[in-house]
Order: structure tokens, then C-alpha cells, then sequence
């Protein structure tokens, strides 16, 4: 595709070689009870994460039997990488939100108008995780006095958190 055709995402369609329509994310309704909706999400999906660290955990165990214990020192990153995988491909899959935000009818945009892929969607989450890191859940916090509701991950990478008013 051209640089100057058009191309339609499931967002919109981008003119321009990628940029969005202007005003394109610009709606009040699309960040009403956003910070509030996200946090509901985020303890759904670390639930989620959660069991399917405890099933992986089983695995490894018996893994460990098998491998004469060489296999038990995945312990240390089961729940890192369930998270990473799990957040990868549900941020970069077709419906651009995890369980917990599709729950409540949330979504992640890009603003350049680009469909997020699972790069982005484990960017997204080794950003978060590293912020909280550094810096505490502050980074959180900026949410509640940007415009568009956007955390400071969400800042870095161009996305913004939106409701899912399809």
C-alpha cells in the first residue's frame, strides 16, 4: 500500500499513509468512568493470570519429576511470562482488549490509527511493569489528569484506553 492511499483499521479509517481522522479520539463519551473501568479490569485480568500461573505451576511440577528437577526452575517467571503472553496476545489480537476490559467495555487504540499488534501489546505491559518498578503506581495516577485519560505507558507508546462504544 502507498504511502498516501488510504487505509482502513478497525478504528477508523486513516488517510494520510496511517494518520487518524482528526478528532478521532477526541469524544467525551469515549473516556467516561475509563480510570475506574480499568482498574476493574486490571484485577480481573491479574486474576485470570493468576490461575493460569497456579495450572502452569502444576505442569512444571510434574515437569520437574520428569527432568529430575531441572524443569522446577521455571518457578521464578511463570507468572511474568503467563502475563506477558496472555497480555501480548489479547492487547494484539483482534478485539484490542483483555478479558477483564472487554468486560468492561474497554478497548486500546493506537492514536496513529494502526491496529496494535502482540509487539504492542507486550510493550504495553513490560512498560507498565517497569514504570511500577520505577516509580511506584504514580504512573497511574497521571491518568487522572491527562485528557484522554492515558497512563504514562500509555504516553510512551501513542495508545490510549477507550470505551468500547460499538
Amino acid at each position: 500500500m502507498s504511502e498516501t492511499a488510504s487505509a482502513s483499521t478497525e478504528y477508523g479509517t486513516a488517510q494520510d499513509g496511517g494518520q487518524p481522522n482528526a478528532g478521532q479520539f477526541d469524544s467525551p463519551a469515549l473516556y467516561d468512568e475509563v480510570v475506574t473501568r480499568r482498574v476493574f479490569a486490571f484485577l480481573f485480568d491479574w486474576t485470570v493470570v493468576a490461575l493460569l500461573s497456579l495450572i502452569a505451576g502444576i505442569i512444571v511440577f510434574f515437569l520437574g519429576i520428569v527432568t529430575l528437577g531441572l524443569a522446577w526452575l521455571l518457578y521464578g517467571g511463570i507468572f511474568p511470562l503467563v502475563g506477558l503472553v496472555y497480555t501480548a496476545f489479547t492487547l494484539g489480537g483482534p478485539s484490542q482488549a483483555t478479558p477483564g476490559m472487554r468486560i468492561f467495555g474497554l478497548r486500546i487504540a493506537r492514536l496513529d490509527g494502526r491496529v496494535l499488534d502482540p509487539l504492542w501489546g507486550a510493550m504495553h505491559s513490560v512498560l507498565f511493569w517497569v514504570g511500577n518498578m520505577i516509580l511506584t503506581p504514580f504512573i497511574t495516577l497521571v491518568a487522572l489528569f491527562t485528557a484522554r485519560k492515558q497512563t504514562v505507558h500509555d504516553l510512551l507508546l501513542g495508545t490510549v484506553v477507550v470505551r468500547d462504544l460499538r
